[in-house]
């Protein structure tokens, strides 16, 4: 069962960003600044605020490239080299194979299920607003290669295909409460990592980077979440969201690797380097996430 122990006590060592307080008050922020406003605020005073917490998140990503810049400094800046390295990740990647989602699949029980997917879904950044974030000003095929994705994230102009509210119907079904107070740090911090590398246009290779990495490494994930929801009665529609992921996003992979990665670097081999580092910094936080989730419901 889920630990009864506060969440978010816990730090790491020597960090201010990697920080209970720090995360939580970055979404927040994150949130915030992200609604469609109407010109109703005070922009002066937002912008001191804006300002404050640019200078903030700033930190707090390069603390993260600090921790990965000697892993990413080896990734290769020809394409060949560069692709095979990348999809390498999948197997020598941070957190991948980790054994909570195998119990996830086969043991967990609904409760456990619960507290997982609420964690999940409050760190959730929105993958289909943080493609249409990075995707700004980006050479033709890349972009082309992120509009089809988005349009894939937007059911293709269905609603009912769309996959954000296939996520919000599993909240509903499930009644869960993904609210920033109930989530732990870990997750936190990798949604607002992902959103600052989005939102920040000298992070936009990274963002490329993470976000190809999460098409490379979620299926496999996907699949184990889809299972433990069908092994506690789940039906088709209500698991949907995950048995899409654990199938559309091998395909989402090799376009995004072909179409997206390979010809930015065959263009600028020096964005390698940052998309590594967006990998590595998306595949760091996920592992942290895992650790984490498996502390406080395996006690």
């Amino acid at each position: 069962m889920a630990s009864k122990a506060p969440l978010g006590q816990r730090t790491s060592a020597g960090s201010q960003f990697l920080t209970d307080s720090f995360q939580r008050g970055l979404s927040h922020w994150n949130r915030e600044r992200l609604v469609p406003g109407l010109g109703e605020t005070d922009w002066r005073q937002a912008l001191d605020r804006d300002q404050r917490m640019l200078r903030l998140e700033g930190g707090f990503i390069e603390e993260l490239r600090a921790d990965i810049a000697a892993r990413a400094a080896l990734a290769p800046t020809d394409a060949d080299g560069f692709i095979a390295w990348f999809e390498d990740l999948k197997q020598s990647g941070d957190g991948q194979g980790d054994p909570l989602f195998a119990w996830l699949a086969d043991q967990a029980s609904r409760d456990e299920l619960r507290w997982y997917l609420e964690q999940e879904a409050a760190g959730e950044a929105g993958f289909d607003d943080l493609v249409a974030m990075t995707q700004v000003k980006l050479p033709t095929r890349p972009k082309l290669e992120l509009a089809r994705n988005y349009w894939d994230e937007m059911g293709r102009g269905n609603v009912r295909g769309m996959h954000g509210p296939m996520l919000d119907q599993l909240v509903e079904t499930l009644a869960l409460q993904p609210v920033v107070e109930n989530t732990v740090w870990e997750s936190l911090c990798l949604a607002n990592a992902m959103t600052a590398m989005a939102t920040t246009r000298r992070y936009a290779w990274h963002s490329v980077g993470a976000l190809g990495v999460i098409e490379l490494t979620a299926p496999g994930r996907s699949a184990d979440v889809a299972k433990g929801l069908r092994r506690i009665g789940l039906s088709e529609r209500e698991r949907r969201y995950f048995d899409l992921h654990a199938v559309l996003d091998v395909k989402h992979s090799a376009d995004w690797n072909a179409e997206a990665i390979r010809p930015a670097v065959e263009e600028d081999p020096r964005r390698a380097t940052a998309m590594a580092e967006g990998a590595l910094i998306r595949l760091a936080a996920g592992a942290r996430c895992f650790d984490r989730y498996r502390s406080e419901l395996w006690g």
